[in-house]
């Protein structure tokens, strides 16, 4: 389809230009949430044009509209209600925003907002379902981690507690289905899903793990290979795949040592289904962080009155003396030798092993029966005591070749390479956030897709770090990566970073995004994230002379068109 643009000789600043050229090639470029009529999207996105638009064009900007259908809306709702939805507000701040809203919004607000998938929902089905009464377990949101599980906690026993209702929520029995569960179930004749998912994993074999950083490297990153061949599954370009990790072995024997257990004796699952203590530790318990219901088990078994007391204390996450921060399991079972419970009741107390998601680093088109990963290794030391991750460690150190990995793919509807061949596409993917972009190229690529291809990559040694670095500099040599930017932060006098190099290309990156661009990032949600979208911010300002205010609805505008995607953790 031929994108319309402004004429040079059109009544427009040279901003306002860049912008409405901008904002058809995104109105053609949107087809994903499907069911919008251009006229809706003109409406709701005039009110973005950069200042005094309406003064040189002759015409007053009109009201807002309705916003384009996303991929985090449901059923007819606007995104543009969710002001909260968004990983750079804090969550204190989300808080107050859903004070005076119904429950299913506030318990929304406590999400981590990222829509990453790993609790099985999106933060708002996952809000719904808890509203209903169809989940109850408030400790799925791992990147929110306790301090969303408590804020839901409390928000549910402050609902009770103003409406005389007993139960966290409505009795499922009695309400109509969740939106999660009218997203999810197969409509009335339809065939049957996949079949593995992520309730049904599919053993993929491993067929490679191979390390991409150097031997002097402070990191250590994994290049990850596993086959899909004969599981039915099919994944696209900016999907994850979730995998189901195994417990370290000398952990969980560590672990029933203490105990003066063996190992061997018999524990009924949540499922009903009964294995060993050391299978359950192994394959089904999350064995690192201590629940509060472990924390109350223990409490409710001390034979010691002061331990009693101070195992109810941490509950309310007080410290004690003797308990170093953050504690795993075995060390709040080594700090109160007279707690040991019976060991079913100890698994049953302890969190569900829960996967861990991975983007996705290669193209079904290149690669349709396997699936590339790009895993940091996490190693620390804390409280004396080496601390490891559980997932990275597993398929960097405890998976042999060909053992098959629980795994599914969890699809992405807001993360993916533009539909459209010919727009051209900005990547900033920094350290294992180059995953995706991988996939991405490798895409684009096989399509023949004519759009300019920009990739933003950086890490700490040119020398040791240049995940892919042959590899990317292939491509660009071949052209299909026209941008090939890196910035390596420990290599010169000052640290300098993708959000730097970024500044540096400004004029350029706008030229770009003006020309209707799409924009990505992938990687560190804490701190990268939020540098990058300031220096975006910075540069459409700059460079598309607008003011901070209109930047910032252009940018936002960008988002809504599904030309500004973020897949951060």
């Amino acid at each position: 389809m031929t994108v319309p643009t402004i004429p040079e000789n059109a009544p427009f600043t040279p901003a306002q230009r860049a912008w409405l050229n901008g904002f058809f090639a995104g109105l053609v470029s949107t087809g994903r949430a499907g069911g919008d009529t251009a006229e809706a999207q003109v409406a709701g996105s005039a009110a973005a044009l950069p200042e005094s638009a309406g003064a040189e064009a002759g015409a007053e900007a009109p009201e807002a509209a309705q916003e384009a259908k996303s991929w985090r809306d449901v059923q007819d709702e606007d995104p543009d209600q969710y002001p909260w939805h968004d990983s750079d507000v804090s969550l204190e701040k989300r808080l107050e925003l859903v004070e005076d809203k119904p429950l299913d919004l506030k318990l929304m607000g406590a999400m981590a907002q990222l829509d990453c998938g790993q609790c099985g929902y999106l933060c708002r089905t996952y809000a719904k379902a808890i509203e209903t009464g169809e989940e109850t377990d408030l400790k799925r949101c791992v990147p929110g981690g306790k301090q969303t599980a408590k804020a839901l906690k409390q928000i549910l026993a402050d609902h009770e507690a103003a409406s005389g209702e007993g139960g966290g929520g409505a009795d499922p029995k009695a309400s109509s289905p969740s939106e999660a569960e009218s997203a999810s179930a197969p409509a009335e004749g339809a065939p049957d899903g996949p079949p593995h998912d992520r309730d049904r994993p599919f053993p993929a074999p491993v067929l490679a793990v191979e390390r991409l950083t150097g031997a002097r490297s402070m990191k250590d990153t994994r290049f990850v290979s596993l086959s899909l061949a004969g599981s039915g599954l099919t994944y696209r370009a900016g999907d994850a795949l979730g995998v189901y990790p195994k417990n370290p072995y000398d952990r969980v024997d560590a672990l029933i040592r203490l105990l003066g257990l063996g190992g061997g004796e018999r524990v009924a699952l949540a499922a009903g289904d009964s294995v060993t203590l050391r299978t359950a530790l192994i394959e089904h318990a999350d064995i690192k962080t201590p629940s509060d219901e472990l924390y109350e088990l223990l409490a409710a078994c001390a034979a010691d009155a002061q331990e009693a007391a101070d195992l109810r204390r941490c509950v309310d996450e007080q410290a004690v003396d003797g308990l170093i921060a953050e504690p795993r399991v075995i060390d709040v079972l080594a700090r109160f030798p007279s707690a040991r419970p019976d060991p079913e009741a100890l698994v049953g107390a302890l969190d569900p092993l829960r996967p861990r998601l991975y983007s996705i680093a290669s193209s079904p088109l290149v690669y349709p029966d396997e699936i590339h990963l790009v895993v940091g290794v996490v190693r620390y030391e804390q409280g004396g005591a080496a601390r490891k991750g559980v997932a990275s460690t597993f398929l960097a150190d405890r998976v042999a070749d060909y053992e098959p990995v629980p795994a599914f793919v969890q699809a992405s509807e807001h993360f993916a390479p533009p539909a459209e061949d010919d727009k051209p596409m900005i990547m900033v993917g920094p350290g294992t956030g180059i995953a995706p972009f991988r996939a991405f190229v490798q895409e684009r690529k096989a399509r023949g897709a004519s759009g300019a291809n920009w990739l933003f990559f950086g890490e700490q040694h040119a020398a040791t770090d240049y995940l892919f670095g042959d590899e990317l500099a292939e491509l660009h040599a071949a052209g299909w990566l026209g941008g090939l930017t890196t910035a390596f932060s420990r290599d010169g006098e000052k640290r300098v970073y993708v959000q730097d190099r970024m500044r540096e290309h400004g004029a350029e990156l706008w030229r770009r995004l003006a020309d209707g661009g799409h924009f990505y990032v992938c990687g560190d949600a804490e701190r990268m994230a939020p540098d990058v979208d300031k220096a975006l911010h910075e540069i459409v300002a700059e460079h598309g002379d607008m003011s901070a205010e209109s930047a910032a609805d252009f940018v936002q505008r960008m988002k809504s068109n599904g030309r500004y995607q973020r897949d951060v953790y």
